[in-house]
């Protein structure tokens, strides 16, 4: 707990943990597979991922984006952190976080195939 960011430092260390039991176990992370999805957000979160499981694909697509804009979606989409809590987290600046989530929703509207609207991002904070 002296660490300057212990957010920062306990989220590393959890998905270092995670990549750890994975690798010995001969898996692959994905967003349905990680214990701290099945133990915290399938458990706490049931009913916002019912949505996510239907045609839409959501599920593989933010399985497929790289890990800093994942954490991003997930800590705000799917845990309910604000951008700030986001950013403190993960130890990175606010604007990062903003970054990080505009690319990630792009990426997934494309996916997707949905449209987005990039102003519309911008006035979520």
């Amino acid at each position: 707990m002296r660490e300057e960011a212990p957010e920062a430092t306990a989220w590393a260390v959890l998905r270092l943990a995670i990549a750890q039991r994975l690798k010995a176990e001969g898996r692959r992370p994905a967003l349905p597979e990680t214990a701290a999805f099945r133990r915290v957000v399938l458990e706490v979160f049931r009913d916002r991922f019912a949505v996510l499981e239907s045609g839409l694909g959501l599920y593989a697509a933010i399985a497929r984006l790289p890990e800093r804009q994942y954490d991003v979606i997930v800590l705000q989409y799917v845990l309910g952190h604000t951008p700030r809590q986001v950013a403190d987290i993960m130890g990175i600046a606010l604007p990062t976080v903003r970054s990080h989530r505009k690319v990630a929703r792009l990426k997934l509207a494309n996916d997707l195939g949905v449209s987005f609207d990039a102003d519309h991002d911008d006035k979520e904070d």
